[in-house]
């Protein structure tokens, strides 16, 4: 079944597409950046340059830090953070509908491939 991967070029060097909103989902589901990184198989420190890039092309925060202590610290998405993930996934969903007939189309014609090799 096709599928459609959308990257939104919000400015120069400003993108947000579904690598860094699975990181805003995970970070919110895990309550840090780290183990967030770890639910995606990322390391920490491209998770934490996804976040500052996200951060700075919003001009502000996605994700807040909660400092250590007692509980141990932490993150969670911002109101913002929480307000982009979102939209991301309304307009993801709003495309999904629209091309779902090309879509299909797309994935009906034939790959080239013959179950029967013999000529």
């Amino acid at each position: 079944m096709a599928r459609l991967s959308l990257r939104i070029d919000l400015g120069p060097g400003h993108r947000l597409g579904p690598g860094k909103v699975r990181l805003l989902e995970a970070i919110a589901a895990h309550g840090s950046i780290a183990a967030g990184a770890r639910a995606l198989g990322m390391s920490y420190r491209r998770a934490w340059t996804l976040v500052e890039a996200m951060n700075r092309g919003f001009g502000q925060p996605v994700v807040e830090s909660q400092a250590g202590g007692r509980d141990g610290g932490g993150a969670r998405l911002s109101p913002l953070g929480t307000e982009v993930v979102g939209q991301y996934r309304a307009v993801e969903q709003a495309a999904e509908a629209a091309a779902a007939p090309l879509l299909h189309r797309l994935a009906a014609w034939p790959t080239g491939e013959t179950a029967d090799t013999e000529t």
